[in-house]
């Protein structure tokens, strides 16, 4: 709403004397946002006294107004309406002040303030606490921007398809809870697209039981997929494992990767690892394989191959998992490599 024919504009000097009076870089503010510095009408000592207010020092409000420099172009009243919408979550201001430091353009986003309440106090009822809110208003904004039906109406999709797949009414709610703490941004999907999704998996012979442990292995991502994007990644690690549709079923309830990714992706991958010397054979034991990037694959056969330890010939259990899950089969194999070796029968030198 703010574009403009900059060349024939000046910049407002009141604009720019204010931030400067605040200690604001505004050589980084116009070689980043200058239009912000064009507008004929800014709030810049209101904004700032709002900050300080909440318990910003003036470090804090230069950084904030460097980052996010189009929240001088609010007017305080929009300002403390955002303000008293985030305090439903927050503690206190301190933790408010810190936030907005770190999230300033999500905060500064003051359009839809109707929706953003009502999504705020659905979420409450639903029981997500509000450490979980703030992350979700820092992280994922959007889904407060739609209306509260809509992200009601995907709610109610999902406990209703829970409950179709054997998910009992006691886990229910954990259910939902944990899905939308993992993904958030489930929420824009439309009801029609996780149904038919769900269809899909239904129709290419996955039990009931087997499609929810996917849902909630696949943290909610299954939604931002489509039938025929799956279809695709499917039809390609079949015809790379040559198995039967039984046989590539299992795979893919071992490792869901083999549906969320993309042929291109699952493609780089597969020849990353067989560059290096890993066999077909090795990836269709140990598939989780293949939800590590090449890199990172590399970067592990190397830590492992200093070891002494040649993947190729073993199992590659070794290279799977999180950073931390590597660290710890790394730390175990070292220190197997490091031990001395003892023989409980030989004569023990005593020097005189």
């Amino acid at each position: 709403s703010y574009t403009t024919d900059m060349k024939s504009r000046e910049e407002n000097k009141k604009t720019v004397e204010s931030l400067y009076s605040l200690s604001v870089d505004i050589k980084k503010i116009r070689r980043l946002k200058e239009w912000v510095l064009l507008q004929d009408v800014a709030y810049v000592k209101e904004i700032a006294g709002i900050l300080q207010e909440m318990g910003a020092d003036e470090t804090t409000v230069a950084n904030i107004l460097e980052r996010c420099p189009e929240a001088v172009l609010h007017t305080p009243a929009e300002i403390n309406s955002q303000r008293a919408l985030w305090q439903l979550v927050c503690q206190n201001e301190k933790q408010l002040i810190k936030l907005i430091e770190q999230f300033p353009e999500s905060f500064f986003t003051t359009e839809n303030h109707e929706n953003q309440k009502a999504n705020i106090l659905f979420f409450q009822e639903l029981g997500l606490k509000n450490n979980i809110i703030t992350r979700f208003l820092t992280s994922a904004p959007n889904i407060f921007y739609n209306p509260v039906e809509k992200n009601k109406n995907v709610i109610e999709t999902l406990q209703r398809y829970y409950l179709s797949l054997g998910g009992s009414d006691a886990n229910m709610k954990v259910w939902i809870l944990k899905l939308l703490s993992q993904n958030p941004f489930i929420l824009l999907n439309t009801s029609t697209s996780i149904q038919e999704n769900l269809e899909f998996l239904q129709k290419n012979d996955f039990t009931d039981r087997e499609v929810l442990q996917l849902l909630s292995k696949l943290k909610g991502f299954i939604f931002q997929l489509t039938p025929t994007t799956m279809q695709k990644s499917m039809l390609f690690s079949k015809n790379i494992f040559k198995c039967s549709d039984q046989e590539l079923k299992q795979l893919v309830l071992k490792c869901p990767a083999l549906l969320y990714y993309s042929v291109p992706v699952l493609e780089e991958r597969f020849e990353g690892l067989l560059k290096e010397g890993i066999s077909l054979a090795q990836i269709r034991e140990t598939p989780m394989v293949l939800e590590l990037t090449t890199q990172i694959v590399q970067y592990r056969i190397k830590k492992l191959s200093a070891l002494g330890y040649d993947v190729k010939s073993g199992t590659l259990e070794s290279l799977n998992g999180t950073k931390k899950d590597f660290e710890v089969s790394y730390g175990k194999i070292q220190s197997k490599e490091e031990r001395p070796m003892f023989n409980p029968v030989a004569p023990i030198n005593i020097e005189d």
